[in-house]
């Protein structure tokens, strides 16, 4: 029997997890920031401007790039993915199960949306809008560009 722990410490294992300025530098670059947090838990902590909303219970059949389900931005298994929940750890686990599928690039940001607000970074206020958006960058809350 496995815990909820040792899944999540085997699905870091050996991956590299990016801090907020470095994925804040990545997505600059051109990763794809996506938010699989539910729609309340964004409502109430905000978003990430330019981050692709997929809710978790979809987010394999829109990233696989094989899936008729597949969102646009799902282009190929080499893309950057940095995977982003509340704290760091469901993105853990979501971002294991996309380099399952073969997604080899993809990771999650360490301390989740939190640490990310907590950096300073630019957030926008709490949405209400459905999955699969991308935050808009209006009404930033956070500083740093």
């Amino acid at each position: 029997m496995t815990t909820v722990d040792e899944l999540v410490e085997r699905a870091r294992a050996g991956v590299h997890r990016p801090g907020p300025l470095e994925a804040y530098r990545a997505a600059a670059a051109g990763a794809l920031l996506v938010d699989i947090r539910p729609a309340a838990q964004r409502a109430r902590e905000g978003g990430i401007p330019g981050a692709l909303v997929i809710e978790r219970n979809v987010l394999e059949w829109r990233l696989d790039p094989t899936s008729g389900h597949r969102v646009p931005e799902a282009t190929g298994h080499g893309l950057a993915v940095i995977v982003l929940c509340s704290e760091g750890y469901a993105s853990s686990l979501a971002a294991a199960g996309l380099r399952e599928l073969g997604l080899y690039r993809a990771t999650d940001l360490d301390g989740g949306f939190l640490a990310w607000a907590a950096a300073g970074l630019p957030t926008v206020a709490g949405t209400v809008e459905g999955p699969e958006h991308r935050s808009a960058p209006a009404h930033r809350t956070g500083g740093n560009s």
